[in-house]
Order: structure tokens, then sequence, then C-alpha cells
């Protein structure tokens, strides 16, 4: 099998919020204030290969844009290892870090957030690789024309600021500067979801030429199913900062076995099922502050049983590159029907 071109093993990530002084000296009078943990990523593990795109999907707050900030050395993991062509990115020399870290760029949800407004797309585009040596300052307007041409822009706007561009314009100049440090690997965190739905199509039919033209690995955050069976080779489901699923992208979208993947493949619209009243899955997301016990599904689960929620499931394989973390895999047939059933009534 082909070695990953990066790799998650365990990986955690929690931000903490600590107690100013306020809530220090109030504590002294028994005020009872503790500190906030929000753990957004889970214990997760999962390897994507050169050249694969891997559509990872999940529910707005679920963990997938800090996994993919923390695979491409944004934010600090908490616990657990990242794995780089192999070897460990804390291992890593102070150079190979930095080559490692080059490699990994990440394009955002909302370019006009992540464009400096004060600076011109020529700068914008050009700043990174002038600073990394890797183009000469004579050579960085050529370089920058290139990039703007490859991404569908006129060359001829370099000199323009972000607000006078459309937001699809926007989002390519975002791709440009992701492109100009020569990247293997892009973490694409909702890349298309602020646009209209003809723009994303081009968006997305461009990622599909780059990742053709220049052999690059995708890793592509949303919560549209629709987008990613487009575009991914496997798929993978978050809940909860865990993930729950994974699976080669006809398998999973033939075969989905994990309740909240067949929950979330019930409310994707399609042309045979067009008169259909579509149900969002029932309940809230529980607050990342204090996740349930055991299967994190379990609280919104129409099958979950006593032992969901003591155990915490394990992601393990029930058919060749599929793999589910549920304790109904390891139950009787008749779980399912018996628990749905005890559910309704």
């Amino acid at each position: 099998m082909t070695q990953p071109l990066i790799e998650a093993r365990e990986l955690s990530k929690r931000f903490t919020t600590r107690l100013d002084i306020a809530e220090r000296v109030a504590n002294l009078f028994g005020a009872g204030l503790e500190e906030r943990t929000v753990h957004a990523v889970d214990g997760v593990s999962l390897a994507i290969r050169p050249g694969e795109v891997l559509g990872l999907v999940g529910e707005s707050g679920c963990g997938k844009s800090t996994l993919g900030r923390v695979l491409a050395g944004i934010h600090p993991s908490s616990s657990g290892d990242v794995f780089w062509e192999g070897r460990n990115v804390a291992e890593l020399s102070a150079a190979e870090t930095r080559q490692a870290q080059l490699a990994a760029q990440m394009i955002f949800q909302d370019p006009m957030s992540s464009l400096n407004p004060r600076k011109t797309v020529a700068q914008a585009i050009g700043e990174a690789p002038l600073a990394h040596g890797m183009v000469r300052r004579g050579d960085v307007a050529a370089m920058v024309a290139d990039l703007m041409e490859r991404v569908g822009l006129d060359p001829s706007y370099a000199r323009r600021y972000p607000h006078q561009f459309s937001g699809g314009q926007r989002q390519r100049i975002g791709i440009a500067r992701a492109l100009a440090v020569q990247p293997r690997f892009l973490i694409c965190d909702e890349s298309v979801s602020a646009l209209d739905v003809s723009i994303q199509a081009q968006i997305l039919n461009l990622f599909m030429d780059l990742r053709a033209e220049l052999g690059l690995t995708y890793l592509f955050i949303s919560h549209d199913l629709g987008v990613v069976k487009h575009i991914s080779d496997r798929v993978a489901i978050m809940y909860l900062g865990r993930i729950v699923e994974s699976a080669d992208a006809d398998e999973f979208f033939a075969r989905p076995n994990h309740p909240y993947t067949q929950a979330l493949l019930a409310e994707m619209p399609t042309v045979k099922q067009r008169r259909r009243v579509f149900q969002p899955v029932k309940g809230e997301i529980p607050s990342p502050l204090h996740p349930p016990s055991g299967c994190h599904f379990h609280p919104r689960c129409p099958y979950a049983f006593e032992h969901c929620r003591i155990e915490r499931p394990a992601l393990r394989e029930i058919a060749p590159g599929h793999v589910s973390a549920c304790h109904l895999n390891d139950a009787p047939p008749t779980a399912r029907t018996t628990n749905a059933l005890h559910e309704t009534t």
C-alpha cells in the first residue's frame, strides 16, 4: 500500500480558557468558577495518500476546521502525532519542518477575511515565495501573472485590491496564493460554501484541473455531501471531534453504516426524491465543553442502548477499506430494528 502523504494518529486539540484575575479572586469567596475546555478534536486517526481527495464532512462545530488547521501546522496539537511522509513532524529539524509547512497550505472559507485589504493581488500572491527565497524579486511579476492565468484571472488585475473583486474571484486569488509556495497538499476549508452554485461548479472544476496538472492532494472540508460526492475519492464523517466512519466514496454512498452517516445521507436531496419531505438530524449537537460519555452521538441516535452511553466505540473495519465506530456492529442483527421501534413508541 502507498505510504500516506500525511497521517494523524490519535490527534487531539483542546482549547482552554484560563480564569482571569477577577474570576480567581471570586473563587476565594467561594464562587466555584472553573477553567473551560473545548474538546475540538478528540483522538482522530486518519491517513491521506498522495494524489487523493479526502472529503471531511460533519455539522458546524464538529471540529473539521480545527483538524485542518492542526494538519496545516497553524495550530499545535494538544496530544497525538502528525506524520508527513512517514516521519513524525515533531521530530523534524527546523529546515524540514519549514519545508513540510510550505508543502501543506490552507484555503479558507471566506477569502475576503483571509486577504489583507491593504495589499494588492500581486503582493498577496508574491509575498510568501519571495520571503522564503523561492523566487527572485525580478521574477515575482512573471510568477504572479502565471499563477493568475492558471486560476482563471486576468493578470492585468494584479495591481487591484481584494475589495475590487467578486467572491469567486477572491477565492481564485486565495488559491493562487496557496499555489505560490508550490504545495503538495491543500486543505480546503469550506472553500466553495460561500459562493453561488454556478461559481461553486467553476471552483470545483478548477480544483480538479489543478489536481491533474500539479499532482495535488486534498483534504476537502465541507458540510455539503453533494459537493463531496462530486470531488472526493474517499469520505470521512466527523461528529463532535471524532471520526465515526470512513470509506471509499462509492462504498460510502452505497452502504453507509453509522447512524449519523445514515441520517446525513437521508437529508441529501436527490432528483428522484423531489417530493420528499426532508428531516434534519433530530436534536442539537452537544456542547464540546461537556461532550457526552461513551459514543458522542448516543443522545441523538434512535438505536442507542446502554452500552453506547458507557463505552466509546472503536473505529474498526467492517468491510475492505470501510471503517465505522458503532457498537451496533457488535450487536445482534435485530438491534437496530428493536431499538428503533422502542424509540418511536
